[in-house]
């Protein structure tokens, strides 16, 4: 994979309502430091959110500024990462098409969040040929960028997997392009003399001697050359390793660290369950949220002792507390020393903490509409230009452009 595409990052969140903190530390904070890192791409999934919200599209519509706003608000940077929303590109939608005219039925339908989340959404209607198709539409949001790494907890990983299996047999099917050994022979003489001999030494001794060193040189090797077109690159890369040109590079899963925020009664934070703490929430309904928390039913009365493993409270105190207030909590909680509400408290100030300058930078963004909608327009923009180029390639290698 080209060293350009393995640094570039592709990620999307879907419009279905405000941001709340599991957003925030599930997500967010990890594109937080990937911003710094990669070349990063980041999308409203608008057409996503269809997939399971086509009955009610008004909360898409409603979610989908405001979620910017929120992305903004915590820090995401447009100077750093290109944010966009997924319906402004209406080039994914043809590349989505174009890739479910290769893609086998059986790779959809054996997607192991496709009967989880029919079992999971028993309320909606999701016998729908978008909902059955929405990890292709993923896969082409993924590779029309070219994007090397994507961040995805565990439960994603086969999504990564389908997009790298559609790439690999696009590229099988398409890679082949009219006079490619012509073209990768004359890609290699644009390199020099010298560096020409030993690309072909190099192919030679792997292909047909099956030499691991020689591969792992010639890779190494065309990442230094600097001065042949990327679309040359890609074509000695599928010559040495006695494949086509590599149109859609495959993607890399990129695990994203475990998400540790809970939700107010224990379980995963999720608006499902309406147990959500949102970053523009109101100081007084998130002080009065964790005040009511559910804790160790053991604790009828303030002298009762409990155990902090069995206490909501507790897992907010693993996300925000030192070790010094967990000890205190530990300790206070098995001997009665401290009442329920005591323990609370370090809980209340360090989450009012943390979302008080979300909150403000959110309240500037909201009185600053066209700054924002600016920066959607120009991170479209910039997508579009990239998406384009894509599909300029996909369509030529397809035999779709005519003159």
């Amino acid at each position: 994979m080209s060293a350009t595409y393995d640094r570039r990052i592709l990620s999307g969140m879907r419009p279905t309502g405000m941001l709340h903190l599991g957003h925030y530390h599930g997500v967010l904070k990890n594109w937080l430091m990937l911003q710094h890192e990669y070349d990063c791409f980041f999308f409203v999934a608008d057409w996503h959110a269809l997939t399971t919200e086509y009955a009610a599209p008004e909360i898409i519509a409603d979610s989908a500024y405001e979620m910017v706003v929120d992305w903004l608000a915590v820090g995401i940077n447009p100077g750093e990462a290109t944010l966009f929303v997924q319906s402004r590109i209406p080039e994914h939608a043809e590349l989505c098409l174009l890739l479910s005219m290769m893609t086998p039925l059986g790779w959809l339908e054996r997607v192991p969040t496709y009967k989880d989340q029919q079992e999971k959404l028993a309320e909606k209607d999701l016998s729908t040929y978008g909902f059955l198709g929405y990890p292709l539409l993923q896969a082409a949001d993924i590779l029309i960028y070219k994007a090397g790494q994507v961040p995805v907890g565990d439960d994603q990983v086969p999504h990564v997997e389908l997009a790298r299996e559609v790439a690999r047999r696009f590229n099988h099917l398409y890679g082949r392009e009219p006079g490619f050994q012509d073209k990768a022979e004359a890609a290699a003489r644009k390199m020099g003399k010298k560096a020409a001999k030993l690309y072909f030494d190099l192919r030679k001794r792997y292909q047909e001697q099956g030499d691991a060193e020689a591969l792992a040189t010639a890779r190494a090797f065309l990442e230094s050359q600097h001065n042949i077109a990327l679309s040359d690159h890609e074509r000695l890369l599928g010559y040495l390793e006695g494949s086509g040109r590599t149109i859609l590079p495959e993607p890399e899963a990129l695990l994203a660290p475990e998400a540790r925020m809970p939700g107010l009664n224990g379980e995963k934070m999720s608006k499902s369950y309406g147990n959500t703490i949102g970053l523009r929430e109101a100081p007084e309904s998130i002080t009065q949220k964790l005040r009511t928390m559910p804790t160790d039913p053991a604790r009828v009365r303030r002298q009762d002792p409990g155990e902090p493993e069995k206490c909501p409270v507790w897992k907010f105190h693993q996300v925000y507390s030192s070790a010094e207030v967990q000890s205190w909590v530990q300790v206070g909680c098995r001997g009665a020393g401290i009442g329920c509400l005591d323990c609370k408290q370090p809980v209340i100030d360090a989450v009012l903490a943390e979302l008080a300058p979300i909150r403000e930078r959110a309240l500037d963004l909201e009185r600053d509409t066209d700054a924002v909608r600016a920066i959607i327009a120009d991170g479209c923009e910039a997508a579009r230009d990239v998406a384009r180029e894509t599909m300029d390639e996909v369509r030529e290698a397809m035999g779709l452009v005519y003159r």
